[in-house]
């Protein structure tokens, strides 16, 4: 395997353990302490059973105690809590994609930003019906923004995006009245639902929780990805490295962390700017080294090929080296932790957005219009910092990974088109992976997202479910933290073929892939929904009868609901490792992991063991393809 080797978890684990020596030396906390601090978690909010809707509770259930002040009951507040947390992770991505949409409305062509993927913009145009034929780029790019924000608000019909579903699947959305309207009704909808004297039916409640979810899936994260496709380019394949190796001991090291593209393009930018490299030299640095966390370093990684120091369980960590010269953060799953961590170093700890305020920051108000601006100023802000850094602190783990990243939907198609000569009729579609999957070259495919979580030993899940499944000849599409776990152990380097089963080493081979392909951040979940609707259209299968699954282990987040409920919704079976908080009631619990199928075709299976929870997903692929035929 050319000396090819997988970075294993107690690697991590060891040089985790490294950095938290430095922390103790200089009294810092971290998320394993204010685990234990928190450990044993409350049950009641664990299973989901304690209302706090009103100030006549907060109420709990208990056997003694069977229903609320207000006569609700466990399946009621179970329901309420479980849809209020969809609403929460649908708020979040939605409000992520529109402020894109904000940003391409100010887009020009000497501005901040620019129309990076006109032919892309044309598509959408024309898809949505608008006149493409004479017009400047600007203005055309103008009058879609203004459309796409209109999805949020309008007063009348359904998402737009929609209409990218097969037909079978929008019309099972009509009939069981899931279609989402307005991005912004839904979660306001979901809020009235669950306020005090509103739904207390589980069944009308989680059907909202995957009407809401939808509005985000097929609605404001696809916005979000694809206007970021058009204004920053789609992605392609790019090689990349991951880990906390990628800090450099010589360099000014910029951490990008968070998920709003607008901002680390920017700062990308400004890092490579002569002048500011100039002045890094001058403070006796080699340059600039921009690497990332979270999903802000996915897109970053995508399309410029900026390495990724790590996902979420893992920010801490950057600090923790004494060579992080700024950590600078846009929204989203950003620990507060870092602002009194950053002050036991000499690391900014730089807030840039209003949504995301925290204590112990540096606050910087950034906006697509005065985005260059911002940016520069905080890239000099971390330059001249450089001098302040305490080199008996620093210490970076020599630990990194190659990666191969960037398969957006458009990516898959062209890589296909370039090893499947035979295929001149089909061109731009996906009938060339259909057929690997009918002939059982590929058993089918996995995606598999989510974030880290405590509960789970941090990466272990992503990492052995992707060893398994790829042994199995089953191909990964993956984003989010999941992508960065596979990038930091090494299963995004084309040389991991040499792990998997026959057939899929052969499709690696001829495709020149790895095995687990790169879609993105977590917004991008949204261009998974585009490769199973162009699946089932090509192969003339319904999506839920696909060989693909859909898989969490490690989730943490109202986001993670908000996909989950989503992809549930479009028909792909989604297998979970952490256990959503609904298990003190069987009517709630019941709906999602079996009575929901008879809505959408799919459901949730929740599985805590993780060797169990990869042999349920082979399993159930495998049970798709017999009943296919194939």
């Amino acid at each position: 395997m050319d000396n090819f080797t997988l970075t294993t978890v107690e690697e991590f684990e060891a040089a985790t353990n490294r950095l938290l020596e430095t922390g103790a030396q200089v009294g810092a906390d971290s998320w394993q302490q204010r685990v234990k601090n928190q450990t044993p978690h409350c049950k009641f909010g664990e299973e989901g059973i304690c209302c706090r809707i009103c100030s006549m509770g907060p109420c709990r259930i208990t056997p003694k105690a069977p229903r609320g002040i207000c006569g609700c009951d466990v399946h009621g507040i179970a329901g309420r809590n479980f849809l209020r947390f969809t609403a929460g992770g649908s708020a979040t991505h939605s409000d992520h994609g529109r402020e894109i949409c904000h940003t391409l409305h100010v887009a020009s062509p000497d501005g901040n930003y620019q129309v990076k993927d006109p032919e892309k913009l044309i598509k959408i145009a024309k898809e949505w019906g608008v006149e493409t034929e004479g017009k400047d780029i600007y203005d055309l790019a103008h009058e879609v923004s203004e459309l796409a924000l209109l999805e949020y608000g309008k007063p009348f019909g359904t998402q737009r995006w929609l209409k990218r579903a097969p037909e079978k699947t929008q019309e099972i959305w009509k009939r069981e009245e899931i279609e989402p309207r307005a991005i912004d009704r839904e979660v306001s909808c979901a809020l009235h639902m669950t306020h005090m004297g509103c739904s207390s039916l589980p069944e009308a409640l989680i059907r909202q929780s995957l009407r809401c979810g939808l509005s985000d899936g097929w609605g404001g994260s696809m916005c979000g990805t694809e206007f970021s496709d058009v204004l920053f380019g789609t992605p392609m394949p790019v090689d990349t490295e991951a880990n906390l190796g990628v800090m450099e001991k010589d360099m000014v090291n910029i951490i990008v962390h968070g998920h709003d593209p607008s901002l680390s393009e920017m700062i990308v930018k400004y890092a490579e700017d002569p002048e500011m490299i100039a002045l890094a030299k001058s403070v006796g640095a080699k340059g600039i080294n921009i690497a990332g966390v979270c999903c802000t370093s996915n897109e970053v990684a995508m399309r410029h090929g900026i390495p990724m120091a790590g996902n979420f369980l893992q920010q801490e960590n950057v600090v923790l080296t004494g060579a992080c010269e700024a950590i600078v953060v846009d929204v989203q799953c950003i620990f507060p932790a870092l602002g009194p961590l950053s002050k036991c170093f000499h690391t900014k700890f730089v807030t840039t957005s209003k949504i995301a305020q925290m204590p112990d920051s540096e606050f910087i108000h950034f906006s697509a219009e005065t985005a260059g601006e911002n940016a520069k100023a905080i890239v000099k802000m971390a330059v001249e910092n450089f001098v302040n850094r305490k080199p008996e602190l620093v210490h970076i783990p020599d630990m990194k990974q190659k990666s191969t990243v960037g398969y957006s939907f458009e990516a898959i198609v062209k890589t296909l088109d370039t090893v499947t000569n035979s295929y001149v009729d089909v061109t731009g579609t996906t009938k060339p992976l259909v057929d690997c999957v009918r002939s059982g070259v590929l058993r089918g495919a996995v995606a598999m997202v989510g974030c880290n979580n405590p509960k789970v030993r941090p990466d272990t899940a992503h990492i052995e479910l992707m060893k398994k499944l790829i042994k199995n000849d089953i191909i990964l599409v993956v984003s989010g933290c999941s992508a960065q776990a596979a990038a930091k152990a090494g299963l995004m380097d084309k040389r991991a073929k040499d792990l998997c089963g026959d057939g899929l080493k052969r499709v690696c081979e001829l495709a020149d892939i790895p095995p687990v392909l790169h879609m993105g951040s977590c917004v991008d979940i949204s261009r998974m929904m585009i490769l199973v609707a162009e699946l089932a259209k090509d192969s003339g299968w319904d999506i839920n009868q696909l060989p693909v699954v859909g898989c969490a282990p490690e989730w943490m987040s109202e986001k993670a609901v908000s996909i989950g409920n989503y992809v549930v919704a479009t028909g792909i079976e989604t297998f979970l490792g952490v256990h959503p908080m609904v298990k003190g009631s069987s009517v709630v619990d019941g709906l999602l992991q079996g009575g929901i199928h008879d809505w959408v075709g799919a459901c949730y299976h929740v599985e805590l063991d993780i060797d169990k929870l990869g042999d349920a997903m082979i399993q159930t692929i495998e049970e798709k393809r017999a009943a296919l035929g194939i």
